[in-house]
């Protein structure tokens, strides 16, 4: 047998396979999972009705049925401002800590509001 052969079939019989079900399952970086876990109550959101937790601006798609497609949520500590926008519309509202008001038949209201978090109710008037 040539060297070289002799050498690839001790190296390939050194090299351990390890089924894929052996594996130790790796776990999702937190940001992942945070990132996972706000598409998943954003998209709670499309009917019009959820409560959000938020600590940045945040935008999203609604039901057309509002007659605006996409909701973007922003804030200050001293304001939300809220923005519904479609193919040929778009509405605001701007609300203080334990106001309310309403996008194009989302009703917005404010639980809480600081420079770092924003808890705002969304409820469909539709």
């Amino acid at each position: 047998m040539p060297r070289t052969i002799a050498a690839a079939i001790a190296l390939a019989a050194s090299v351990a396979v390890i089924p894929v079900a052996a594996q130790p399952a790796v776990a999702k970086p937190a940001a992942v999972q945070q990132a996972a876990a706000k598409k998943a109550a954003v998209k709670a959101c499309y009917d019009g009705r959820c409560r959000l937790t938020l600590t940045k601006r945040v935008a999203f798609p609604v039901d057309p049925r509002f007659g605006i497609t996409r909701l973007t949520v922003d804030f200050t500590a001293d304001i939300v401002r809220v923005t519904g926008s479609g193919a040929r519309a778009m509405s605001r509202t701007q609300i203080g800590k334990g106001g309310s008001g309403s996008v194009n038949g989302i009703g917005v209201r404010v639980e809480s509001l600081s420079a770092s978090k924003a808890v705002v109710v969304l409820t469909p008037k539709r």
